[in-house]
């Protein structure tokens, strides 16, 4: 009975009230198993503070063979909740060598890329003596053997912000760089105890940490060409400049052997090229790479004559699709307009090419000859081609030349050269639709470029180029037509008015009454310049206002 007195009461305790003067703010919730996940201990992070010493210093993980322990980056304070800011972190007090450096995997750079440091020997100094970087550092950690002692602390700043602190063996330093070699000896004098034994180095305006610190660590690789092939070309060109700045001998010659036996993009041999023009190197050390970027051998005859050997392998050329690829790729490089940079040595002259045209336009002589022969004379074949198929190439061929010297406005002495090829006029009469056609395509580049304005050449060049073709090109439109093989017709129609209107007015009315009579007999057979025609009419029968009605029209 006495129990079941002493349990009743606590069977009838009403609850407490929650207390509810800590839900907006930040105190401490009181005990109870309502609040067991609040009033639990928060567990401590992955990087969360251990115990704090002043004879400790964060270190990133490095790999124990390389001997270099690497400082990270000195973190900004994190906040971890609101109201509440944790310390700055620091390791444990009790890590060893070993135990910093148990986890082999490095600390990568995520930074944007930018252009790696310059290092002159001026902007290397040791801080000054009770500064802050220097108070913080930590003492000089060796083994019990003596070996691997990081007696050098190299502090980068950071151009941008930012800071990262390695430790280093002074004696591995000063066997692979002379610059940190003189540095740490200056840095010893008029030291000495511990004071000379831990040398503090800091190196400011650091453009890129990331690439001064993997730069640091090839000197204490074993096969620094296997660290390139991970880090790639872009990076190694990056290494190259910083550890030519340090004077890092072995690092400049890794980095020199490793870019001359990969492929470079535009981009690396640009960045590439400018790093050799900013740096001296000795030529027995960038020979191999000069080679890629460089002619070195400039007195040959050749590269005078490569154009011209480009143009005349693709005129001979019997394929068709490999010629119009070969075309595309060469007028690409030869055009004025091409974004690749020309010389002297390796550009086409005029003379080239107009050897060239004149080469084509005999075959093209030799090939219509043969057509008036008969019919059978064109449907015989010669090497597997028939016969207008090879007059169809020579003519492609001729256009191909003609858009180079439309591009660089040297074609006013072709208009001369075609408007006096009398042997084909005649031959053009002579000669079926289906192959003489095959001559106003000439002609229909030529009428296009000047009635774009893209060509100018002398009013006695065009007279004749239209006294010579005007009345051929007049009985080929309808087969032009039908076989357009890319041109624009409408383009041709308009440039041809053009053309004319770009004669004397007496040159004018003879050729538009020959389209006249042409056009009332064959209709669409026929290019449509009206347009033109009307122009005509009106600069040469109409002044005043009815000239000014009929050219709003």
């Amino acid at each position: 009975m006495d129990d079941i007195a002493r349990r009743r009461p606590r069977a009838r305790r009403e609850p407490h009230p929650r207390r509810r003067s800590w839900c907006c703010s930040f105190s401490v919730p009181p005990t109870s198993p309502d609040h067991i996940r609040v009033s639990q201990p928060k567990p401590v992070q992955k990087f969360e503070t251990v115990s704090k010493s002043a004879n400790s210093f964060p270190n990133s993980p490095q790999s124990v063979r390389s001997g270099l322990g690497l400082v990270g980056r000195i973190d900004p304070r994190r906040i971890l909740s609101p109201g509440r800011v944790s310390p700055i972190d620091s390791d444990p007090a009790g890590d060893s060598v070993h135990d910093i450096l148990a986890d082999p995997s490095p600390v990568r750079d995520t930074g944007v890329r930018s252009a790696s440091f310059r290092a002159p020997l001026e902007n290397f100094r040791p801080p000054p003596e009770g500064s802050a970087s220097s108070s913080s550092l930590n003492v000089v950690k060796e083994s019990d053997n003596g070996a691997g002692v990081f007696d050098v602390r190299l502090n980068l700043k950071g151009k941008n912000g930012g800071s990262l602190v390695l430790e280093l063996n002074s004696e591995v330093l000063s066997a692979n760089s002379s610059v940190f070699a003189d540095l740490i000896s200056d840095y010893r004098k008029g030291r000495s105890g511990s004071a000379a034994k831990l040398c503090r180095i800091e190196v400011p305006e650091v453009e890129h940490l990331g690439v001064f610190r993997e730069t640091i660590e090839l000197m204490f690789e074993e096969d620094i060409t296997k660290r390139l092939l991970k880090a790639g070309v872009y990076r190694s060109i990056d290494i190259l400049e910083v550890s030519a700045g340090i004077m890092f001998t072995k690092g400049v010659l890794s980095c020199l052997k490793y870019l001359e036996a990969v492929p470079w993009s535009e981009e690396e041999e640009e960045k590439l090229r400018s790093l050799l023009a900013r740096f001296k190197f000795d030529d027995a050390t960038t020979k191999d790479i000069l080679a890629r970027l460089y002619p070195l051998d400039s007195g040959g005859d050749g590269q005078g004559n490569l154009a011209r050997q480009l143009v005349w392998s693709i005129t001979s050329c019997v394929d068709m699709n490999a010629r119009n690829e070969l075309k595309s790729l060469v007028k690409g490089l030869l055009c004025k307009s091409s974004v690749y940079e020309k010389d002297d040595s390796s550009d086409l002259n005029k003379e080239d090419i107009y050897t060239a045209c004149q080469s084509c336009l005999d075959s093209l002589v030799t090939l219509f000859e043969e057509a008036t022969n008969g019919c059978e004379g064109w449907e015989r074949k010669e090497k597997d081609k028939p016969l207008i198929e090879r007059i169809s190439r020579q003519v492609d061929n001729i256009n191909w030349l003609l858009e180079i010297l439309v591009d660089r406005q040297i074609a006013d002495e072709f208009v001369q050269m075609w408007g006096s090829q009398g042997e084909l006029l005649r031959m053009h009469e002579n000669t079926s639709p289906m192959v003489r056609y095959e001559l106003s395509r000439v002609s229909a580049t030529l009428f296009i470029a000047v009635g774009t304005r893209k060509m100018h050449c002398r009013s006695e060049a065009r007279l004749g180029l239209m006294q010579a073709w005007f009345g051929p090109m007049l009985t080929d439109f309808g087969w032009l037509q039908r076989c357009k093989k890319g041109l624009d017709m409408k383009a041709l129609e308009e440039a041809m008015g053009q053309a004319l209107l770009t004669l004397p007015l007496k040159d004018q009315y003879t050729l538009f009454m020959e389209w006249f009579r042409c056009f009332s007999k064959h209709g669409t057979e026929c290019p449509n310049l009206s347009k033109a025609f009307q122009i005509w009419w009106r600069r040469s029968f109409l002044r005043g206002s009815e000239s000014h009605a009929i050219e709003s029209r």
